[in-house]
């Protein structure tokens, strides 16, 4: 009993013990919120106003988890996140009961069921489709969905290399984004297109002008095989690439050829380049040092732009165009952007694609200049969409970040997101295992082919590039669908 009595009493010394620090925490803190001028609602409030803020954070875990319904979310919801996963790990898309999707949402693509489509033995795979073939070295491109630009930088070591691999395993290319070239890149023996963005990170000479010495030694790569000129990109059209300090490692600094201890900015556009002439003399340029085909990636505002462009090819000849055009869209994605831009600027995918494709249709440069569609494409139905409409090939950089495990946190910018893909921070690292991952990328990109071909073969054609903007409706204001071509007409499309 005496031990009882003991315990008891150390017990209630304790919880007092614990009251008393609870009641001078919220005495300081009552004096802090009421003295500070930063927070009127702590101010007026003090201690309680401080719940404001903690739900406000704690509001979105729970709207994800909890409150939010399969597809609601932005900037993708459950249902594109599980289907990523799901193909991700091989596991089969079947699906019981029922669609969850509403197909009465305006400009739903919906595609058109062939009466009579081909039979089993009747199916082809897409061919390999050429790419350059005015460079010395075009490249044969084997796959018509790849990986977009993700800096080493923006996103870490090991989700590097399990892109690098995975991208090897599925055939697949993999984007370097403006990071520059690291020896990640090239650990999985893929197919690497070399981005260059406006501060020609990689590629630059102590000035920070484009070097063609250092074009000539990431082009000596073999694994190299494009090069692909950044002039915008969705989520910040009109501002450059933003890497934050507390992301910029030795190595980092060392690839980019950055200083330690600010922020990485980039320029808003290539000083070289301020009209169609000066961008066609630039890609030239690159393309004569490196031997390798150049393309260029943008975002589409006045349509203008291109024909200024097509009309420029056409005063040269045809050996002067891009190789190719990766057109984003002003829903593309970033790991750091101003929220008017991302908000605001630039035109979606789904409505600059088609004007694109007609109008280097129209100049006849269509087995010239191939377009490459990217902006939110992660799904099959996405991708079968852009290859309708127009696209020659689709790329994806947040579907193969699910892939890698990405849980949509939002902590891109801030180098504490928790599965270890877009932060520096050894202990997040080490949660991204590049043994497990790498086959969950190659899962990923084999599954969504298959699928686009599944969905290609139900619309009546052997294989995905040959489908047409008469195999998709789009759902209207009013609830009926109209065929797309009726909406975009192009005789050279749809022939």
């Amino acid at each position: 009993m005496e031990n009882v009595s003991v315990f008891l009493e150390a017990m209630a010394l304790v919880f007092w013990l614990v009251i008393g620090l609870v009641a001078l925490a919220a005495v300081v803190l009552f004096i802090v919120d009421r003295t500070q001028k930063a927070d009127a609602i702590r101010r007026n409030y003090p201690v309680l106003g401080r719940f404001r803020g903690i739900f406000s954070t704690l509001g979105e875990f729970f709207r994800q988890y909890f409150f939010a319904m399969d597809r609601e979310e932005l900037p993708f919801n459950r249902a594109q996140r599980e289907y990523v996963k799901h193909a991700a790990q091989g596991k089969s898309s079947t699906l019981p009961f029922g669609s969850t999707r509403n197909i009465t949402v305006v400009g739903t693509p919906l595609f058109v069921p062939s009466a009579f489509p081909p039979l089993d033995d009747q199916f082809a795979s897409s061919e390999p489709l050429l790419i350059g073939p005015n460079a010395v070295t075009p490249y044969n491109a084997p796959s018509f969905f790849n990986l977009s630009g993700m800096s080493y930088g923006a996103i870490s070591k090991p989700a590097v290399r399990a892109l690098s691999r995975g991208c090897q395993m599925a055939g697949c290319w993999m984007n370097t984004g403006e990071g520059g070239l690291s020896p990640y890149h090239l650990e999985g023996g893929c197919d690497v297109v070399f981005q260059i963005g406006t501060a020609k990170y990689g590629v630059r000479d102590a000035e920070g002008n484009l070097s063609d010495e250092k074009l000539r030694e990431v082009a000596a790569h073999n694994n190299v095989r494009m090069f692909e000129l950044k002039l915008a990109q969705g989520a910040k059209p009109g501002k450059g690439g933003i890497l934050p300090a507390a992301k910029i490692t030795d190595e980092i600094a060392e690839i980019r050829g950055l200083p330690k201890g600010r922020d990485g900015i980039s320029p808003n556009r290539h000083r070289e380049a301020a009209n169609a002439d000066e961008l066609l003399d630039l890609i030239g340029h690159i393309r004569e040092v490196t031997g390798k085909p150049v393309g260029i990636k943008t975002v589409m505002g006045d349509p203008q732009v291109f024909v200024d462009l097509f009309d420029a090819v056409a005063k040269r000849g045809e050996a002067s165009a891009p190789d190719f055009i990766t057109l984003d869209g002003g829903e593309g994605g970033t790991g750091a952007a101003p929220m008017p831009l991302m908000d605001l600027v630039g035109m979606s995918i789904r409505e600059a694609l088609p004007i694109l494709t007609d109008l280097r249709n129209k100049a006849g440069l269509k087995d010239r200049i191939r377009i490459v569609a990217s902006g939110k494409l992660v799904n099959p139905g996405d991708v079968a969409w852009a290859l309708a409409a127009g696209a020659d090939f689709v790329v994806s950089a947040r579907g193969f970040m699910f892939a890698l495990g990405c849980i949509q946190a939002l902590k891109c910018h801030k180098n504490t997101c928790p599965t270890g893909i877009t932060t520096h921070d050894p202990r997040f690292q080490e949660g991204l295992v590049v043994e497990d991952k790498d086959m969950r990328v190659a899962n990923y990109a084999k599954n969504l082919v298959k699928e686009v071909e599944v969905i290609a073969h139900s619309v009546g054609v052997s294989e995905p590039r040959l489908m047409r903007r008469q195999h998709v409706r789009l759902v209207q204001p009013d609830g009926s669908s109209l065929p797309m071509d009726r909406l975009f007409p192009s005789e050279v499309v749809s022939a």
